[in-house]
């Protein structure tokens, strides 16, 4: 699925303040798109959102959607949110966390850290190693890094490395130029029906 975005449409992060979700954002607001969301507690993600002057509510409202243009949520946003009901209304695009970190890595090299367990900590040996020698990538983790105090940072070169969620199938949209699989292991079978399909 094509995404066409313009640097005018105002992004709304239904649940922007998991890891996932906030390291997205972070990355487009620091590609000069109008950044907003919502999440139902504060956390540090939403500390640190803050501090790039992404707008953040507390709680999910109608309201917090009045200016967004396109919507986007995560896995774990369910279909009585108030918000998601209100974009379904207005009409708005709706994307799936997942198909937006596709659409927006799609012009780069992306070096894609997935499995069961490890993907994390091989994210940020991935992106220390690239930092050192001077390739700045842009680096999408599933967990804040020491270096950067942050999970996520908008490089200025082609390169990109990020951590996939295998959890709801969502990383397939993501176009690897390298993959890297730490491991299987029997997870997330609500989804996956079997072994055999999760390693496929």
């Amino acid at each position: 699925m094509k995404i066409e975005l313009a640097k005018t449409e105002g992004i709304h992060f239904i649940g922007i303040g998991g890891i996932g979700m906030s390291g997205l954002s972070l990355i487009m607001k620091g590609m000069g798109f109008n950044v907003q969301g919502s999440d139902i507690s504060h956390n540090k993600n939403i500390d640190r959102l803050k501090k790039n002057k992404i707008k953040i509510s507390i709680n999910h409202s109608k309201k917090n959607i009045k200016k967004a243009t396109i919507i986007v949520i995560s896995s774990a946003i369910k279909k009585n949110n108030p918000e998601l009901i209100e974009a379904r209304k207005k009409q708005l695009p709706i994307y799936q966390r997942g198909k937006m970190l596709a659409h927006i890595v799609s012009l780069t090299k992306n070096i894609v850290v997935t499995g069961s367990h490890g993907k994390t900590t091989t994210t940020s040996l991935m992106a220390s190693i690239f930092s050192k020698t001077k390739l700045d990538p842009t680096i999408i983790n599933g967990g804040v890094l020491n270096s950067l105090k942050n999970s996520a940072k908008l490089g200025k070169s082609d390169w990109c490395i990020l951590e996939a969620d295998e959890s709801d199938g969502s990383f397939i949209h993501v176009p690897p130029t390298y993959s890297i699989v730490t491991n299987i292991d029997r997870e997330h079978m609500d989804f996956y029906k079997s072994m055999n399909e999760l390693k496929d």
